[in-house]
């Protein structure tokens, strides 16, 4: 009877792609939105980088409007090519601009999507 139980048990993939989204960058919502040209693809995620080392930099600052202006292009970007866990770090980082908590917590997610985009670069 065990066995009739387990063959109608409802499958755990309800959720949708959840591998891609633990991802530091979600590649399912980068191919939507290149439509899986894996040249522009590699080449957004390079931009990314740039782009996101230049807002940390400008970040490191510490001047409370520049922090506000680069997180807020940083989340922008950063929810252009799924990387989500940069944009939720400079979503919080936008609302509460003197937190070193929340600087140092933009700055990880940068480092460990830079270093994702490297290992795909290769």
């Amino acid at each position: 009877m065990a066995a009739v139980g387990i063959a109608f048990a409802a499958p755990d993939n309800c959720k949708g792609p959840a591998p891609s989204q633990q991802r530091p960058v979600d590649l399912v919502h980068l191919a939507n939105q290149t439509m899986g040209d894996k040249s522009l693809e590699l080449e957004v995620l390079q931009m990314f980088a740039r782009q996101a080392r230049a807002c940390l930099h400008e970040m490191s600052s510490g001047d409370a409007n520049a922090v506000v202006s680069a997180a807020h292009r940083l989340k922008g970007a950063a929810g252009a090519v799924g990387a989500f866990r940069v944009q939720q770090a400079a979503e919080l980082l936008e609302g509460n601009c003197g937190d070193a908590a929340s600087m140092a917590a933009v700055g990880v997610a940068v480092i460990e999507a830079e270093n994702f985009i490297l290992k795909l670069s290769r």
